[in-house]
């Protein structure tokens, strides 16, 4: 509301513009009411411009404050979101769109309420607008409110398209980012095979499919720029004819105050597209986010948190589960199943028979279709493919948990992690890369067996985490952890090494989703044939093994030894000369010093970028003189007995016409320039990425990457070759503003000069922290990106231990971390804005208060129009 009010004071400060005007010009025209009444309006005018800056500066404040409220709000709804995602869900929203979503669809979401007061403001200030031009040259304002009835509605089929258009990129975004997130994620495999150009090929194939919807996109917001770009020139051609046919007079006052009150009517329908285009991307993203929010969560019920002595921990009755919820097809059928409070139970059978699903429906992860099922007390679950946070060995296994030394070291000597810890350069403080790619197999699976045991659970969920493991280990750990370190706990172990099944309680045999058969070793092996088959195979399997492997055992074992120590000890000697800075995750670099000037000369070398920059400046020159050709000539001739006013106004229209096609020009050149240097500097970097080292892969976080190729890429894509443009332009119009003022006063150059040597400094002032600020926005983004990425991928281990309320607290953080920043990066521009605005003001009212102070002859009306409009 009170952004509402700022918004509407601003329009009201603006539209006195033209009022003012009139009152100079009757001073000029000696119809002044009282004796100083220049200075009177030079004060007023001074007075209203710095009330519109004011209002609009915290209008814009107030206004993005919100949106980054919003956007901060929706990246949390949407990690709290992933983290109760079901597998159906999973199958529809991947790993990239769910960082899309918070990386791109979130940050046009924010930028909404910046444009929001837009959609109303610019009909109000229309109406003034047309109020003002009905009192200036009366029944030709019809011509002009229908020329804007017009533009709107031919803008209604354009807007359809850019939000079809829209729709289509956003899609074609998706599934290269699902493409380039397997790619990344995979990427060593790809090495080892040699298929890295492959799979660029079926990248970059996405990508022009990208183009395709990108161009045309881009193209329909041309047109439409140019259709509200070249509306006010319409509005003043369809006025002045008018007037012409219906005999109305053109005299200076109606004529100047009408050409002053245009500008009323160029800045909210010049921002209707722009308003238009984040409406339909705001639009877009909200409803890509709206069905993601929407999409079906787990089951929340399965498990049940208890204080007292279970005797059935674990309980199915008559249960069926299925992944996609298909009760006609259930993933598994008629589960029955009690195990009591510390019984050791082995779930085996062939691949594919359901063991791992079973656990996964223990732990709520699979949607039960039909039965009874009840979990109770503190459950430590280990995935088949082990999940590994970025950060130190120490993280890992204490998972958020707090530190006791002894029960720590307990953990390291149980899950035989000891040795591994010398071996590594810090210990267990050691870094570890993105998913442990600096650790081994049986490593990584090492520390998800130290992380389990460490939280001291009731219940313990393991899939087959002795398969990453040598036979010796496998059979130490086995002993160390299974049978000692949890002889009191509840454990379910699904493994295919029947070598340990005897010692169990009772072992269940999977068969096509359903327990066949559940008894203990002695019984199954005398009744059941199935499980005979399971042994025997493992047992002819061995004897194959041990026929290959029948060297000189001595020998080997000799060789073993020496080749460990070498590698141990030269990594040792190589740990001891490095430094804590020499960790493998690298921070993210981001540029110092004044390197904008570099990145946009980088921008524009893309595919003659500099031919295209070239052309919409030219073209924006001469569409910037044009119009000042046009009020000039109005301005010279409007008096002048010997123009008639049919010249007049086809000399008039004749100009507007040329300056259009130039303006045409510029709207469509832009869009060449922004796609070609989109393409070749996407082309630049897919390369750049297939052809980096593992290394590179190893100390870079996968969200770091993907925030590059995700919201920087969409910011290139979209943002950035109209806002260059847009903001040279600006540049041009304020020189030409200010050529014409020191035209008809020079005068006014003894302060405007100081006032432009103030703003370089306040400028340079301001550029020094807005470019830090905008770096480590883009550094922060990345972490919260890479987070989103990990939390993801380990979504399961992260609600088997419990951790979400964790993680989501540390996602808050990141989140807060990446919009201070922001926040203060804005407030700094509104501060700069607001400082040169009121410089402005002060060149304004000194030109106004000038041609107050010199006699009524030095200055015609022409003068005060083009000196003050």
């Amino acid at each position: 509301m009170l952004s509402g009010f700022f918004a509407l004071l601003k329009v009201l400060t603006l539209s006195t513009g033209p009022i003012i005007l009139k009152a100079f010009i009757n001073v000029s025209l000696g119809k002044g009411t009282f004796k100083y009444e220049g200075y009177a309006l030079a004060a007023l005018l001074f007075v209203c411009k710095c009330c519109e800056s004011l209002s609009e500066r915290q209008w814009y404040f107030r206004t993005r404050r919100l949106g980054l409220q919003a956007r901060s709000l929706l990246s949390a709804a949407i990690y709290k979101k992933q983290q109760r995602l079901s597998n159906a869900a999973k199958m529809k929203h991947s790993s990239g769109q769910i960082i899309n979503y918070v990386t791109v669809d979130a940050y046009r979401i924010g930028e909404f309420p910046y444009w929001f007061h837009q959609t109303w403001t610019t009909s109000v200030q229309l109406c003034i607008a047309l109020a003002i031009l009905y009192n200036a040259v009366g029944a030709a304002m019809i011509s002009s409110l229908v020329v804007i009835i017009l533009t709107v509605l031919c803008n209604a089929p354009l807007a359809r398209f850019q939000h079809k258009f829209q729709s289509k990129l956003m899609e074609a975004q998706d599934v290269r980012l699902k493409a380039m997130s397997e790619s990344l994620v995979h990427m060593k495999v790809l090495k080892l095979y040699a298929w890295e150009g492959h799979f660029k090929k079926v990248i970059e194939g996405l990508r022009e499919v990208e183009y395709k919807w990108l161009s045309a996109f881009q193209l329909w917001r041309a047109y439409n720029s140019f259709l509200f770009w070249a509306s006010p020139a319409l509005v003043s051609v369809a006025t002045f004819v008018t007037c012409y046919l219906l005999k109305i007079p053109l005299d200076a006052s109606n004529v100047f105050t009408f050409v002053a009150t245009l500008r009323l009517v160029q800045d909210p329908v010049r921002t209707i597209p722009d308003v238009i285009a984040v409406v339909i991307q705001a639009k877009v993203a909200f409803t890509r986010i709206s069905k993601f929010l929407d999409a079906p969560e787990l089951n929340e019920h399965v498990r049940k948190k208890y204080y007292g002595a279970i005797d059935y921990p674990i309980a199915m009755n008559s249960c069926s589960f299925s992944w996609d919820e298909n009760t006609s097809k259930p993933t598994l059928k008629n589960i029955n199943l009690a195990v009591k409070a510390g019984e050791k139970v082995a779930i085996c059978g062939e691949v594919g028979s359901g063991k791992s699903t079973l656990l996964a429906a223990v732990l709520g992860e699979v949607p039960k279709t039909e039965g009874a099922i009840e979990v109770c007390g503190k459950i430590a679950y280990i995935s088949q493919n082990a999940w590994i946070q970025t950060g130190t060995v120490q993280d890992n296994i204490l998972f958020g948990s707090s530190m006791d030394r002894q029960r720590y070291h307990n953990t390291l000597v149980r899950c035989s992690l000891v040795k591994d810890l010398e071996m590594l350069p810090y210990g267990d403080c050691t870094q570890i890369g993105e998913r442990g790619v600096n650790l081994s197999g049986g490593q990584k699976q090492r520390v998800q067996l130290a992380r389990a045991l460490y939280q001291n659970a009731d219940i313990y969920l393991l899939d087959d985490p002795f398969s990453a493991v040598d036979a010796h280990t496998a059979t130490s750990l086995f002993n160390e952890y299974v049978m000692s370190a949890l002889s009191d706990k509840t454990v379910l172990l699904v493994t295919h090494q029947v070598d340990f099944l005897p010692v169990f309680d009772s072992i269940l045999l999977m068969s096509d989703g359903e327990v066949i058969r559940s008894a203990p070793y002695q019984d199954l092996l005398a009744d059941c044939e199935e499980f005979k088959d399971l042994v025997n195979a493992h047992k002819d399997t061995m004897g194959v093994s041990h026929h290959k492997n029948n060297i000189p055992h001595q020998r080997s074992k000799e060789a073993s030894i020496k080749e460990t120590d070498g590698i141990h000890g030269s990594r040792y000697t190589e740990s001891m000369k490095s430094s804590p800075a020499d960790q493998l995750i690298k921070k993210e670099e981001r540029e110092t010093g004044d390197a904008v000037f570099k990145s946009y000369m980088l921008y524009l070398r893309q595919k003659k970028g500099f031919l295209y920059f070239f052309l919409c400046m030219i073209s924006h020159i001469i569409f910037v003189a044009g119009q000042i050709l046009q009020n000039s000539w109005m301005a010279a001739n409007v008096q002048n007995p010997h123009v008639s006013t049919l010249k007049l106004i086809s000399v008039y229209i004749i100009i507007g016409a040329c300056t259009m096609i130039f303006l045409l020009s510029r709207s469509l050149t832009v869009v060449v320039l922004g796609v070609q240097s989109s393409r070749s500097l996407f082309s630049q970097l897919l390369n750049s990425l297939f052809r980096a080292p593992m290394s590179f892969f190893d100390s870079t976080p996968l969200g770091r990457v993907l925030s590059r190729v995700s919201s920087d890429l969409s910011i290139v894509d979209l943002d950035i070759p109209f806002a260059l443009v847009v903001s040279l332009g600006t540049s041009l119009n304020a020189c030409s503003n200010l050529g014409v003022l020191a035209v008809v006063t020079w005068q006014v150059l003894f302060v405007s000069v100081p006032m432009i040597v103030l703003a370089i400094r306040l400028q340079r002032y301001y550029l020094a922290s807005a470019k830090e600020l905008m770096r480590i926005n883009g550094t922060t983004k990345s972490a919260l990106a890479s987070h989103l990425g990990e939390s993801i991928a380990g979504a399961i281990t992260i609600r088997a231990f419990e951790g979400e309320d964790r993680f989501f607290a540390k996602n808050l953080d990141l989140i807060d971390k990446n919009a201070s920043p922001y926040f203060c990066n804005f407030a700094a521009t509104e501060w700069l804005i607001q400082r040169i605005e009121i410089m402005s003001a002060i060149v304004l009212s000194s030109s106004a208060f000038v041609m107050a102070l010199l006699p009524q002859e030095t200055f015609s009306p022409a003068s005060a129009t083009l000196g003050i409009k």
